[in-house]
């Protein structure tokens, strides 16, 4: 199975420095612009479908690929992204004046923020999700979610990890 592992595009909390993760927010122009230019990216290469996270963001960028290319979208509730607790949805420097020691204890991935989901519970809900969607019937998928959820299905499969995934990026793997 072909997969396309596609990050969302620049979202309006990106503007807003403020911490993602679980925080639903939408696409900016730019964002948008940049999945228009991911879909003509990955027109030729044959996605039956394109599953994606519930949140708006990554709602807004799988339409927009799909109506450009003309596939199918499944949500999958599994492909959110981490909830960072307290921190989610704060800018950055809201939570630096609340939480000082979870912003500098969230630098480290492995940490879990007050109130938030733990790095095993998040990686075990996004392996779940994966091998749900690799028991699909498709030769070419597309997963559209965030950063780390496409995170950590690269390190899942023992794939290299990037330091980041741009706005509207795009991973092909074989598996």
């Amino acid at each position: 199975m072909k997969i396309l592992l596609i990050r969302h595009g620049e979202t309006t909390g990106d503007l807003e420095d403020r911490y993602g993760g679980s925080y639903d927010d939408h696409l900016t122009k730019k964002g948008r612009e940049q999945l228009a230019q991911t879909a003509t990216q990955v027109a030729d290469k044959g996605i039956e479908i394109i599953f994606h996270s519930p949140l708006i963001r990554a709602q807004e960028s799988a339409k927009i690929i799909s109506d450009a290319i003309g596939c199918p979208i499944e949500q999958r509730d599994g492909l959110e992204e981490r909830h960072y607790g307290v921190l989610t949805g704060l800018t950055k420097q809201e939570a630096l004046e609340k939480y000082p020691e979870a912003v500098e204890a969230h630098k480290d991935p492995i940490n879990t923020d007050p109130e938030g989901e733990s790095f095993e519970d998040f990686n075990n809900r996004i392996v779940t999700t994966f091998e749900e969607i690799r028991k699909q019937p498709h030769k070419t998928i597309a997963i559209l979610a965030h950063g780390g959820s496409l995170k950590r299905i690269l390190s899942y499969l023992d794939e290299p990890l990037p330091d980041s995934i741009a706005d509207g990026g795009i991973i092909e793997i074989e598996v």
